[in-house]
Order: structure tokens, then C-alpha cells, then sequence
């Protein structure tokens, strides 16, 4: 379950909310004035907070404003003896998600508990979605020859199924698509895709970046930080580039996959997760298998089902389609009126060599559209694409 810091001076209230909440299987932290839970709730990630209102040291109102400003997310719920209704009101507009009065009633302590929970996982869906809404917006799998089919017919398929996905290619092809549009056909929709791209990350912190750490577990971890394997429990879990992961990463990941169990760096407390798990590389990792740079028993958890997404000099035929969809994007998110391609530029686009595939004629159409004429002609592309030779 999740983990609820109680902070009332009263040890009895606090004691009966322990016992209570733990009983429903939550993990539970006390602070017994405003100062103390403040200071815990700074340092430590909580799913959800009680807080009392009539506090020595710091009142209730004053854990809430200052909670806001060190910008903790946690839900909030107020609980007071002496309540009325204005102090409710203002408890809620400073941002705490509800109000309960004392004595403390079980099943409004539970719906509010599960109430404020689901907010917490909008909160965490919401973040993610900001980050991809705009590389996403407009996008879907677009093409029309053999192999692409073949693709959105997989997607069809193995999206409704809870299957591991190991999706290959090169640089730019679009493996992230096919991996979003995996998730989109799944049960699991509408809970969090979270991507993690293990090339991007060092090393040394690959493992606080999946597993997430215990305060003090390393210099620079000042508070407790939940990792990716928790926060896509629910969800997806997108390890982009899994072919530069790190041997002891490698490790855990396994482990995880195996148990669906995890630790945090630091932290001996087994955490139960259970995220669908699609990968992506451009590695040949059979190669790297017999390298010694990857695990063969991880390759075969993460294959139950391959996916190869083809370069885009493999589909000339579609690069027409792909073009028109990304003018017609790019003109909106620019605000250009909309330009069109003579077509010696389509004939000219489906001869160049793209090195960089669908990522690289994304990014010269865009040039295109903000530097050429109403009309975009074979001379524009020949100039923009730079080509070799």
C-alpha cells in the first residue's frame, strides 16, 4: 500500500490512526507538532498526510502554507476537534484535499484515504502527460506498406495483453510510438507511461533512477525519492535504449521482473510492484550477449514478444505521408499558413538517404517550413536535406 504521516500533538489520536491505517496494510510515520512533520514531510516522500489544525509550534494552517511553498504534492487532510465551518473552507482553499472533523470516523478516514489516493495518481499521470503531450500531439503510426501493417496489426494484438515487448530498430525509426501505441490498445491506458532512457542516464545512477533511494543513501539524496519501477506500477514502464544498461542494473532489473519485487537504493524493505514492462534497443543484442555486455536470461525475460520497426530508406513508399504529416504539424505549432510539395520535393525526399530516419525528416521539414516559400520544391530538399556526395 502506500505510506501516511499522521501529525497531531495528541499521541492518542496519532496511535489510533496508526493502528487503523495500519491495519489496512498502509506503512505509517508520527510527528507530534507541526515543526516535526514539516521536517518529515520535506525529506520524505508520503502518499498522503493528516494533519491536526490546534498544533504547538506550528498550527495546521501554517504546516499547509509552508508545505506549499516547499512544494510538497501530497495529499493533505485536516483533522480538528474545534472545526467550523470557515475553517474548513480556508483549510481547502490553502490546499488541503479535505477536512474531518474529530472524533475520527473509520469509514470517512478510509473513502477520503482512497479519495485523496486516486489524486495522488493524477498528480503523477498528470507529470508524465506534460512531458510527452507535446512530442506526441497529432503523432500515430503512419504508413501503408507491408511492414508498418504488420506493426499496427502486433500493436492490435499484444497491446490488450499484459506481454513483455521487446521492441528493435535504429535511432529515430519511432520504437517510443510503437511503444506508447502498445500502451494506448492496453488495460492499463489510463495509468502512467514512464519512459526511462538508460543510454541518457549515468551509471551510477541508474539504479536510484529505477528503484529510487532512501534519504542519506548517497551525498546528494536529502529525501526519499520513489523510482520509476514504483511510479509505473499501475502502468507502463518504457526502458528506452535497455541495451547500455549497466551489468548490476542489469542485475536488479532481472530480479524485479522474476519477483516483481524491488529495493531502494539504500533501503532494505521488499516493495512490491507490478508495471507492464516494453523495452526498446538499437543494439543487436544477441551480439552483446555473446560480448558479455548483456544477460541472456534478461533478454528472454524482456522478448516474450519482438518487435522490429523497420528504417525509414526500408519504406520509401510512405515517406509521402509521413511528409504531409509533419507539414501540416508543423505549420500548426508555428503558426504558418499551411504550404504544400511540388512533387519533384516528394520524389526528392523518398531519394534521400536518411541516415536519421524519421527523426532526421521530421527536423528538415520543419527547416523547410520555416524558411522556404509557400511551395517547397525538389531544389528546397536537395539544399536543406544537405545530402551526401
Amino acid at each position: 500500500m502506500g505510506k501516511i504521516l499522521i501529525i497531531d500533538d495528541e499521541k492518542s489520536i496519532r496511535r489510533a490512526l496508526t493502528e487503523i491505517l495500519e491495519f489496512e496494510d498502509y506503512e505509517v510515520d508520527e510527528a507530534a507538532d507541526g515543526k516535526e512533520g514539516v521536517d518529515k514531510a520535506t525529506q520524505t516522500f508520503y502518499d498522503i498526510i493528516f494533519c491536526d489544525i490546534k498544533m504547538p509550534k506550528m498550527d495546521g494552517m501554517e504546516v499547509l502554507d509552508q508545505l506549499a511553498k516547499e512544494k510538497v504534492e501530497s495529499p493533505i487532510i485536516m483533522i480538528s476537534g474545534h472545526g467550523t465551518i470557515e475553517t474548513a473552507v480556508e483549510a481547502i482553499k490553502k490546499g488541503a484535499f479535505d477536512f474531518i472533523e474529530k472524533p475520527l470516523d473509520l469509514n470517512r478516514i478510509l473513502v477520503t484515504i482512497r479519495n485523496a489516493s486516486d489524486k495522488s495518481t493524477l498528480v503523477e499521470e498528470t507529470k508524465t502527460l506534460k512531458k510527452t503531450v507535446q512530442r506526441f500531439k497529432g503523432s500515430s503510426i503512419i504508413g501503408e506498406t507491408d511492414e508498418i501493417v504488420k506493426i499496427k496489426e502486433m500493436i492490435a494484438k499484444v497491446g490488450p495483453s499484459e506481454a513483455r515487448v521487446l521492441i528493435t530498430g535504429e535511432n529515430g525509426t519511432g520504437k517510443e510510438l510503437v511503444a506508447r501505441s502498445l500502451h494506448d490498445n492496453s488495460p492499463r491506458k489510463d495509468k502512467p507511461f514512464i519512459e526511462v532512457n538508460c543510454a541518457a542516464i549515468p551509471a551510477e545512477l541508474i539504479e536510484s533512477e529505477l528503484f529510487g533511494h532512501e534519504k542519506g543513501a548517497f551525498t546528494s539524496a536529502v529525501k526519499q525519492k520513489k523510482g520509476k519501477f514504483e511510479l509505473a506500477s499501475k502502468g507502463t514502464l518504457f526502458l528506452d535504449e535497455i541495451g547500455d544498461m549497466s551489468p548490476s542494473a542489469q542485475s536488479k532489473v532481472l530480479r524485479a521482473l522474476q519477483e516483481n519485487v524491488i529495493q531502494r537504493v539504500g533501503g532494505e524493505k521488499n516493495i512490491k510492484v507490478n508495471p507492464r514492462i516494453i523495452a526498446a534497443t538499437n543494439k543487436n543484442l544477441r551480439e552483446e550477449i555473446e560480448s558479455g555486455n548483456f544477460r541472456e536470461d534478461l533478454f528472454h525475460r524482456l522478448s516474450v514478444i519482438l518487435m522490429h520497426v523497420p528504417t525509414l530508406n526500408e519504406r520509401p513508399e510512405d515517406i509521402p505521408l509521413l511528409a504531409d504529416h509533419f507539414l501540416t504539424m508543423t505549420c500548426a505549432q508555428h503558426g504558418i499558413p499551411r504550404k504544400k510539395f511540388t512533387d519533384d520535393a516528394l520524389e526528392a525526399l523518398k531519394n534521400t538517404k536518411w541516415t536519421g530516419n524519421i527523426r532526421e525528416l521530421r527536423n528538415i521539414i520543419e527547416r523547410m517550413v520555416i524558411l522556404c516559400d509557400e511551395e517547397i520544391t525538389g531544389f528546397d530538399v536537395n539544399t536543406f536535406s544537405n545530402p551526401r556526395g
